[in-house]
């Protein structure tokens, strides 16, 4: 199937482009590129591919799918025209500014028979993927709580204004993970921190609690501008816990210059020595990494555009992500538990 990328910035180079280089049935057809400086890299990058000057030319030369990686106040009118076109849709996360507005494009997809998706990626992380097998495998039994961080030291990727921040960013990920791991969640408290930048207040760290339906609890937690960067998920359980300190291997690899491409069948995993532990009852059990494979994102959605299997992330569980940020905006400013209804 024919793919085209809206937007060649870090997320459209290093996190979109290589891993549909990398997946199965996927062809990339077009980039849609403007800047001259952004024009050069697509053409370093892949000299053979087409570029547009905008989403209509790409629709109009003829694609399957789409992938829309703008700046986030630029995505929800570019989705719409895709899905007015009837073409299959990727949108970058944040999926929306806020539910309300995700809601609004996953109507509109629903409406036009458009398979619409989210690229929460980061389900496919190899801690992810090790951690969901842990829990599917009942080693930990019933999960009490889940804490999971990641904290980066990238104060310059760190977008201000009222679409912008941390939460928003990181956030999208690190609460969709806990949703993906332990279901839907019934309550949400979080603290912001918040910085002043050029654009306006915006929040650069984050620490959220989430009650889960099942009375599971976790505590997701981000930072851009502390000088620290760590990856951590610590998992407790009736039957032990978890602890893995990773290493982001496949956004390393790519900043690296590194391509999946390359060894598909070696790529993505963590290095013995930034395995998890398991501590059980029996001993403490080094686990083994399982892939980090964010190609696997896309070879899932073009089986969902070809066969009618549901997306590998759908509009719904994004929309229920969005919810969840929507009230850590409202508790981190009234300073309250925020039940979700």
């Amino acid at each position: 199937m024919k793919i085209g990328i809206v937007g060649y910035g870090t997320g459209g180079k290093n996190f979109h482009a290589p891993f549909i280089a990398a997946a199965k049935g996927l062809e990339l057809a077009g980039i849609v590129a403007r800047a001259p400086a952004t024009i050069a890299k697509v053409k370093a990058d892949f000299p053979n591919v087409a570029i547009f000057a905008s989403l209509t030319d790409m629709l109009a030369a003829g694609v399957d799918i789409v992938t829309i990686t703008t700046p986030a106040q630029t995505r929800r009118e570019l989705v719409l025209e895709a899905i007015d076109a009837g073409v299959a849709v990727i949108a970058d996360k944040p999926f929306a500014p806020n539910a309300k507005t995700g809601r609004e494009l996953a109507a509109a997809a629903a409406a036009k028979g458009v398979v619409l998706g989210v690229y929460h990626n980061r389900r496919f992380d190899a801690d992810m993927q090790t951690l969901k097998k842990l829990i599917e495998q009942q080693r930990l039994g019933k999960v009490w709580r889940l804490h999971n961080r990641m904290d980066l030291d990238e104060p310059q990727t760190l977008e201000g204004g009222p679409n912008g921040g941390l939460l928003r960013d990181m956030g999208s990920h690190l609460v969709d993970q806990a949703l993906w791991l332990l279901g839907p969640v019934n309550s949400v408290y979080a603290q912001l921190d918040s910085i002043e930048v050029a654009e306006g207040p915006t929040d650069a760290g984050f620490f959220i609690t989430l009650t889960h339906d099942n009375g599971s609890h976790s505590y997701v937690s981000s930072s851009k501008v502390n000088r620290l960067v760590a990856r951590e998920l610590r998992v407790y359980g009736e039957k032990g816990s978890y602890l893995s300190q990773g290493t982001d291997v496949q956004a390393q690899a790519i900043f690296a210059g590194k391509r999946p491409a390359d060894d598909l069948a070696g790529w993505g995993y963590e290095q013995r020595e930034h395995w998890g532990t398991l501590h059980i009852a029996e001993g403490e059990e080094v686990v083994p990494s399982e892939q980090g494979a964010y190609h696997a994102y896309y070879e899932a959605f073009v089986d969902a555009v070809r066969n009618g299997t549901e997306p590998p992330v759908t509009p719904d569980q994004a929309i229920a992500v969005l919810k969840v940020l929507d009230a850590a905006f409202i508790s981190a400013r009234e300073n309250r538990v925020v039940t979700l209804e």
